[in-house]
């Protein structure tokens, strides 16, 4: 065989040829490999969440079937900085990763793998305390007025918790009824601010624990 055949290199053309392929295969397989990531944040987010909702139960289960009350770990209304903006109360979580840190393996159930990027800085969201950050929200623990809001649960038993719920409209049922979720800026909601409107933890949707204590994802068309 010639050897001057077998010493003979890439042309220029074979050169862009490979790295055309290997540009088109990376074009394909990156948006795979992100969806698969944010799949694997999710469900991570998702396990938080019943972790969480062991913790309530067992919390619960301490203290003669009654919520926590713990307003006092309640930032005010009035030092909402994001006021008069999305959201409108303070659902932030900080005073429950202190209240259930002793049925807690770790504090770092209380932050969800995307939420602590797509909403680092955001007072709205992350909220940090003396054990660890959170970025969920508890909307049924978001007001420390005086007396306890019918829609809130702060020292209620599970039981008139749910008969103030349906006084307040929401539904007959503690399998529809949210107790913590993924932090959402609804698209439909004018107090938005512009910037961040649809915005949410995960794509298409938002992750959930209700208050019978499963978690589940669900569809959230305000989100994108």
């Amino acid at each position: 065989m010639d050897q001057n055949y077998m010493l003979r290199g890439f042309t220029l053309i074979e050169l862009l040829v490979v790295i055309a392929i290997i540009a088109i295969l990376a074009a394909i397989l990156f948006p795979v490999f992100a969806t698969a990531r944010e799949s694997a944040r999710s469900t991570a987010c998702l396990s938080n969440m019943r972790q969480i909702g062991l913790a309530v139960g067992m919390y619960v289960s301490d203290y003669d079937e009654c919520f926590p009350d713990r307003r006092d770990l309640k930032v005010q209304p009035a030092q909402r900085s994001w006021a008069p903006s999305w959201p409108p109360s303070d659902p932030r979580c900080g005073w429950a990763v202190i209240v259930l840190n002793p049925y807690i393996k770790s504090t770092a159930l209380f932050t969800c793998p995307s939420g602590i990027g797509k909403f680092a800085n955001r007072q709205q969201v992350l909220e940090a305390t003396p054990v660890g950050v959170t970025t969920y929200w508890m909307w049924r623990f978001d007001r420390p007025d005086q007396p306890v809001p019918l829609d809130n649960l702060w020292g209620k038993s599970t039981v008139s918790a749910l008969s103030d719920l349906v006084a307040s409209g929401y539904p007959d049922s503690d399998a529809a009824i949210e107790l913590l979720v993924d932090p959402y800026f609804p698209k439909t909601i004018p107090s938005v601010k512009s910037d961040m409107r649809g915005l949410t933890a995960h794509r298409g949707g938002r992750n959930r624990l209700f208050l019978d204590f499963h978690a589940k994802w669900m569809r959230d068309s305000r989100t994108d």
